[in-house]
């Protein structure tokens, strides 16, 4: 991500500063651009910052071929472990720059960029795979609603299929109204039934006890964040008491139609479950109250469309306020009273909800 200003000045500025921190919240390797030889406290404090956040960081010091940095600092890099790569923005034949991009340092950072990578980064852990052997069926439950994009499937369905087929495995995708349809023609069933969260209740009536349960929104709780402190977080639920106020948050900005499931259909189902009204604030996108003291308890999405790091940065958050945070899929598998069939697939999660339940 190009950042705005980090070092601007005045009122603006600090504001834009405030908001290019935020960035590190979501930084998976960062890269610290310094002119020549050019480097000061506010180059160390960037240093420190990433460091204190266990970022991996490389130093780019462009237009090298006008002035480098000194000894002293390279060697202060080399002792920290922190790679250094020399670029060149000022090249005097700007064509050969382009022909040949090893006269211009850019082949040197993106090596750089591969060793710095977190190894997650590179080799993501699975979605869905590591749940079907080879050769074995995943079912895949779609409700069509008003809120389902026109002529597509979205982000967490189409990465499940894809996760399926690279491990050999195959999938079929239906509809909740077809599921049990569907299970009566398979000669034999299939090794796991994955629905969106909002179809838990039909597809767990429609789906033997025999065959593992869970959904998208339980899957992306595993590969985005932690599964294990999630589940923590929806036992809260059973603290939540009339005027309580439960935060929602939302990393994607789309416009809400219909009974939206963060706004509507969460709301509905928690307040059903304790049996009180509590009070609901919904955020979207990368915004996040710096005070969450007023929470009794926090909402999240499945963060599809985020990296792993701003998940795990929120939920950081959230253990340093001491608010439990949970995500979509298993507060509504808790007020459902189907948490510990959705967990079924994960068995250390489940034995963390066993033994809370203690």
């Amino acid at each position: 991500i190009d950042t705005a200003g980090i070092d601007d000045i005045g009122a603006l500025g600090e504001m834009r500063v405030a908001r290019t921190r935020q960035v590190f919240d979501r930084t998976d390797v960062g890269i610290v651009v310094v002119a020549g030889g050019d480097w000061g406290a506010f180059e160390e404090g960037i240093l420190t910052e990433l460091a204190s956040r266990k970022i991996p960081v490389i130093v780019a010091f462009n237009k090298s071929d006008i002035a480098r940095p000194q000894t002293t600092l390279t060697e202060k890099l080399n002792a920290g472990k922190i790679s250094y790569v020399f670029t060149v923005a000022t090249a005097s034949n700007p064509q050969s720059a382009i022909h040949n991009p090893q006269s211009d340092g850019l082949l040197d950072l993106r090596e750089a960029l591969i060793r710095n990578a977190p190894d997650d980064f590179i080799n993501a852990p699975s979605i869905l795979g590591d749940l079907v052997p080879a050769g074995e069926l995943a079912m895949l439950v779609v409700p069509i609603d008003l809120e389902a994009p026109k002529g597509r499937l979205i982000l967490p369905q189409v990465q499940a299929i894809r996760d399926v087929l690279d491990v050999d495995a195959y999938c079929m995708v239906v509809k909740e109204r077809e599921l049990r349809d569907a299970l009566d023609r398979l000669r034999r069933p299939p090794a796991i039934v994955v629905t969106d969260s909002q179809g838990f209740l039909k597809v767990a009536g429609d789906t033997p006890n025999d065959i593992p349960l869970t959904s998208f929104s339980i899957l992306f709780a595993r590969f985005k964040g932690d599964l294990c402190e999630f589940v923590r977080g929806a036992l809260a639920i059973d603290s939540l008491r009339a005027g309580d106020r439960v935060l929602v948050a939302e990393a994607c900005t789309h416009h809400p139609i219909g009974e939206d499931i963060g706004r509507v259909k969460i709301p509905r189902w928690l307040q059903q479950y304790v049996g009180s009204k509590l009070e609901f604030t919904s955020v979207q996108g990368h915004d996040f109250p710096e005070d969450l003291s007023p929470y009794k308890l926090i909402v999240h999405c499945g963060g599809c469309m985020w990296n792993r790091r701003e998940m795990l940065t929120r939920m950081l958050r959230c253990r340093q306020a001491g608010v439990p945070i949970a995500n979509y899929g298993l507060t509504i598998a808790y007020s459902l009273g189907i948490f510990e069939r959705a967990l079924g697939p994960f068995p250390a999660a489940l034995e963390v909800y066993r033994s809370e339940r203690r």
